[in-house]
């Protein structure tokens, strides 16, 4: 299921662009006024841009990049890549492992790293990684751009620049890795062109530096080196017949010197097996059929794959499942599921598959069920929690469903499809209270301070004679005019 925010996403290349480098500016402005007296022992960027000023920029920029551009809510998709992003983050050289992670519901091949530990990841990276490995060193490539403190450097390395000159030091890190090189290049262009020079070859030694400590990650978290220079390539020939910057203009530059240089690295390492993931793979499956045109498209492509090539045959049964249940084919989606299920009965990606056919025919109590069964082994499983709310709503139990939404959304709360979920299953309950609280919190997320106020406004009218209650939204309102009059100065 996928969620696409209710504020307008921003359509254009140019004008991504120009609010991000504009959002930009705004959070370094900032950042040029705070204290920076007082640097980490050995980091003499820190003295630029402390780690707690990174901190606030990224979630800053978090906020306001979210409610422009359409996420995935999968909660399967999410669990799987924030697994793998902590397993990497063991064992990668980062001080503050605590990442936040957005998923970009994006057919492009890409992923980025913002200062203060969040890490982004379009869904069209899975249409070109072909294993895990693959994505993993594009993800421990990212790692190394957040222990390093590239921006940080950045910053320190032109700390007389002017404040557009450091804004385009953040957005060279970002914005090319989330709207494309052309992009980025558009933004860093905007500068004067002899910083622009120093900086761009600061950004290559960034690159390399974030290969070389990136393919560490990798061996460290046991994953094949070899699938860096495999990866590469296959970025490379993505782009081989666009029409592309020079190298020197691009942030993330994909040549074959690039390529032969992560190969030799890794052919210092030990050949060895690695087993592929096969969670990797049914992700993959699922990202796939979320970006096809129809559920009948999706159909014909994993029976293509089943009587053809595939990269994991049980992946590609997988995928038709998907397909033949939003296709509305039940009963053959049963079939083509069972031997799934008698092989991994308890796999979560195959448990919500068959709940989710006994949905799509009607049976919710059989679908409801299931979910139970597997709840009661692990509670605390996130994508199970998210679909049974989801299926406990569709099926009118809202009660119910606001009851597991509420305990699931104090794990995370920084979730803003809960968020979103628990304000419709309170309106679908008569919780009109619960309705502008969930809203401002969603709202709030998003970096739509103005809204999130209304919300918290209407909330507190209705809150009255609660001293309780009353206390809390009242200081809730007071935390949001903060936080947008930090994101205004």
């Amino acid at each position: 299921m996928i969620f696409q925010g209710q504020i307008a996403v921003y359509p254009t290349f140019s004008a991504t662009a120009k609010w991000l480098l504009a959002t930009l500016a705004l959070t370094l402005s900032m950042a040029s006024r705070a204290d920076f007296n007082l640097p980490e022992l050995g980091d003499a960027s820190s003295a630029i841009v402390s780690p707690q000023k990174e901190y606030e920029l990224g979630q800053t920029w978090l906020r306001l990049y979210r409610s422009r551009v359409p996420t995935s809510s999968d909660p399967l998709v999410y669990n799987y890549v924030q697994q793998l992003l902590q397993r990497l983050a063991v064992h990668s050289q980062l001080k503050d492992r605590n990442l936040e992670l957005i998923v970009v519901r994006n057919p492009s091949m890409n992923a980025f790293a913002v200062p203060g530990g969040v890490v982004g990841v379009h869904t069209g990276l899975f249409l070109y990684a072909e294993s895990e490995a693959q994505m993993a060193s594009v993800l421990s490539h990212e790692l190394a751009h957040l222990s390093q403190r590239h921006f940080a450097r950045g910053v320190e390395k032109q700390q007389k620049a002017s404040l557009p000159t450091m804004a385009a030091m953040l957005a060279s890190l970002v914005l090319a890795a989330t709207a494309g090189g052309d992009a980025g290049l558009a933004a860093l262009t905007a500068t004067q062109a002899a910083a622009l020079d120093s900086q761009l070859r600061f950004s290559r030694q960034n690159e390399q530096e974030a290969d070389r400590i990136g393919m560490l990650t990798m061996v460290a978290a046991g994953e094949d080196p070899q699938a860096v220079p495999a990866m590469f390539e296959r970025m490379l020939q993505a782009t081989r017949f666009t029409q592309r910057p020079p190298e020197f203009l691009l942030t993330h530059p994909v040549t074959e010197s690039r390529i032969a240089d992560s190969r030799n690295r890794a052919n210092r390492y030990p050949a060895r097996q690695y087993p592929d993931n096969l969670d990797y793979h049914l992700m993959r499956a699922r990202v796939q059929l979320q970006h096809e045109n129809t559920p009948q498209d999706g159909v014909k492509r994993f029976s293509s794959e089943l009587e053809g090539d595939t990269l994991s045959p049980e992946a590609s049964r997988y995928g038709l499942v998907l397909a033949l249940t939003d296709a509305s084919q039940p009963q053959r989606a049963r079939e083509v599921i069972a031997p799934l299920l008698e092989k991994s009965p308890d796999k979560p990606a195959y448990v919500i598959a068959a709940a989710d056919i006994e949905a799509a025919a009607g049976n919710f109590d059989l679908a409801i069920r299931l979910l139970e069964q597997q709840l009661q082994r692990q509670p605390e499983h996130h994508a199970y929690n998210v679909r049974y709310a989801e299926l406990l709503m569709e099926h009118g139990q809202y009660a119910h469903s606001e009851e597991v939404l509420e305990a699931h959304v104090k794990r995370h709360p920084k979730d803003d499809y809960l968020w979103y979920l628990l304000a419709e299953v309170h309106g679908l309950a008569g919780d009109i209270l619960g309705v502008h609280t969930a809203r401002a919190e969603y709202f709030m997320l998003n970096g739509v301070y103005d809204k999130a106020q209304r919300q918290l406004k209407n909330a507190l009218k209705l809150s009255r004679g609660s001293y309780h209650q009353t206390a809390l939204l009242e200081e809730k309102i007071k935390q949001i005019i903060k936080m947008q009059e930090n994101q205004d100065l």
